[in-house]
């Protein structure tokens, strides 16, 4: 160990350099971290989403979820297998270890979704992989305003799943923009029973022509007059004559058109939901889910710049108004934590000008906060941490702990070079002192690295809440260690001076007013308690039991709650409840609700 104090003081320049690089890789990492409110602690998912129309729950269940189930067993690293089968809607969640890398598992997954396709009957859907995120991937929500009142929930919805969507799905980071509200829009088929009977068709006849005249199909090319020309049969209906005009019989050479048995007519799909604002109106919304592992902040402010673009290319009176994003309580997170870390480093600075009295000296020590939280960060980034509520919490209260070595080793270098002599070397006594402490800093650090060492075998939930934490705490200090071994001296040798003693006596360096008054203080206090044993004694038990009565009443939580200015109103109702009636209902909830004066904005989602 003392060669490495040796090493240094004589590669001074070296070391600086060091330090120097390990601090413009700190700004760098920093820059490139991902930036999110808190922890994902979102299980390794992968989901398995099929659309069953018109089956009930216990068909969904034989003939679509059993068999991807049945399919997915016996996968590597699959912990548990879940699934949730509704009218017409079968979701399969496969939970991995955490440590699966996500890709891995949606590639094995669907490998044996081919096997669980042929085992479903035709018709039945079509088994699809959810999207690549997590349960912190939805990172802003969105509606559609129309301001003009004349376009309608289909055409709004049209808009949304044909224009908006594409668009905001070019941004980096994102993955997904599901739409709900409103409603998709398809041609309707209206049959007449009468008119069937009287042409004698059935239903499913009528199915299978419009299916056969319902596409393009392409017929190679001709040569004509040294050219080639396509040949094709455009067929695909653009609008309802399209569809009327298909010819569905033949009677007595007299063709049978599709309007001569149905109406055709423009209208919304069967929905399983609906979105509402303010108790006044129906709204087409989507949420904006971001991909597995990318930066929240980031991705966010690329989306609501291309919003500002897409706006501009809408029909006038259209516009999209985001209701919710994370940003804000990302942004809110990150400068709760930030600002106490700087309060911090501006504390610790004023107690080190108090305590040392010196500047020199203050500025040494507080230099190892900066470069250990930097240091930090080259970590985060190795180790794929994002800043976060509880990394960002890490450094804070590492920061008092940061400073403990320089602050061992720095005094001891002040305290030696203030009682030099004429024939003394600066370096020699930095050397000196610094070999003195240098072996307790080591194992004083490493003990307090050690008390974080449980945080790191924790599991699940609790584990991806307080390892960053605990990363970040060791990661700091480990810095710190570097600095006060390195740069602490380099530093020292730079700022500090030799200060030679008046006289040959061995006295000890003056010490400054603060210290003088917190000394007297103490020293009363330290004779007043050994001459009165029994009452230390009677004061700390009283604190003690104190202490023990206290506890049971603080009470305890997961995460301590944050306020972000927005309230969630669940309700909750009979399962058979129809949608109309829940959208009636939730309605009148939403206008008592606006009746309240501080209330801005509501949104709700049924279904």
């Amino acid at each position: 160990m003392n060669r490495i104090i040796d090493f240094v003081l004589e590669n001074r320049l070296l070391v600086t350099v060091f330090g120097v690089i390990v601090l413009a890789a700190g700004f760098i990492s920093y820059n490139k971290l991902p930036i999110d409110a808190f922890p994902d602690v979102s299980p390794s998912l992968v989901q398995v989403f099929t659309i069953t129309e018109g089956l009930a729950p216990e068909e969904v269940e034989k003939y679509v979820t059993f068999p991807i189930e049945t399919a997915m067993n016996g996968l590597p690293n699959v912990e548990n297998i879940r699934s949730v089968s509704n009218f017409g809607l079968s979701v399969v969640n496969i939970y991995f270890e955490d440590e699966t890398d996500i890709y891995f598992a949606r590639q094995v997954v669907n490998e044996r979704l081919q096997e669980a396709r042929q085992q479903i009957p035709e018709g039945f859907g079509e088994p699809q992989l959810g999207p690549i995120s997590t349960g912190m991937g939805m990172v802003l929500f969105y509606y559609l305003d129309d301001t003009t009142g004349k376009y309608s929930l289909e055409e709004l919805r049209t808009m949304q799943d044909w224009i908006i969507k594409y668009q905001l799905q070019t941004v980096p980071g994102v993955t997904e923009v599901l739409g709900i509200g409103g409603y998709e829009k398809q041609f309707h088929v209206v049959v007449d029973p009468i008119a069937l009977l009287k042409y004698n068709l059935a239903v499913n006849d009528l199915v299978e022509i419009i299916k056969r005249n319902n596409l393009n199909v392409g017929a190679s090319f001709i040569e004509k007059n040294s050219e080639e020309f396509l040949v094709r049969s455009v067929g695909l209906a653009t609008k309802i004559d399209d569809l009327e005009n298909i010819v569905v019989q033949s009677e007595d050479g007299t063709p049978v058109y599709l309007h001569q048995v149905a109406d055709i007519n423009i209208g919304g799909s069967i929905r399983r939901g609906l979105q509402t604002k303010n108790g006044i109106e129906e709204i087409v919304a989507a949420q904006v889910i971001k991909l597995f592992g990318t930066n929240s902040s980031a991705v966010i402010n690329s989306v609501e710049n291309k919003m500002i673009e897409i706006n501009k290319t809408l029909p006038e009176g259209i516009k999209i108004v985001p209701y919710y994003e994370q940003k804000s309580l990302v942004e809110a997170s990150v400068n709760t934590v930030t600002n106490a870390l700087l309060q911090g480093i501006v504390l610790v600075a004023v107690i080190l000008i108090l305590f040392l009295g010196s500047i020199r000296p203050s500025v040494v020590v507080a230099l190892s906060i900066p470069y250990s939280v930097l240091f930090a960060f080259i970590g985060m980034e190795y180790f794929n941490l994002s800043i976060n509520l509880m990394s960002f919490g890490g450094l804070a209260i590492a920061i008092g702990m940061m400073v403990d070595g320089s602050i061992v080793l720095v005094e001891n270098i002040d305290r030696i070079i203030k009682d030099a002599s004429p024939s003394d070397n600066l370096l020699q006594k930095i050397s000196k002192a610094s070999k003195e402490v240098v072996r307790p800093i080591i194992f004083s650090i490493i003990i307090i690295i050690t008390v974080f060492i449980p945080l790191f075998t924790l599991q699940g939930v609790e584990g991806k809440t307080f390892r960053p934490l605990a990363y970040t705490i060791t990661l700091a200090m480990f810095g710190s260690l570097i600095f006060t071994l390195t740069l602490a001296p380099v530093l020292s040798s730079l700022l500090m001076k030799l200060k030679i003693k008046k006289n040959s006596e061995n006295k000890l360096p003056q010490e400054t007013y603060f210290i003088k008054f917190l000394m007297k203080v103490y020293d009363k206090t330290l004779c007043f308690f050994i001459k009165h044993r029994f009452a230390a004694m009677l004061l700390g038990f009283i604190f003690i039991i104190t202490g023990l009565y206290i506890y049971p009443k603080l009470g305890s939580e997961f995460t301590p709650q944050l306020n972000e200015g927005t309230l969630i109103v669940k309700l909750t109702m009979a399962p058979s409840i129809s949608l109309e009636e829940s959208k009636r209902t939730t309605m009148l909830v939403e206008k008592r609700i606006m009746g309240i004066p501080e209330i801005e904005k509501t949104v709700t989602r049924i279904g």
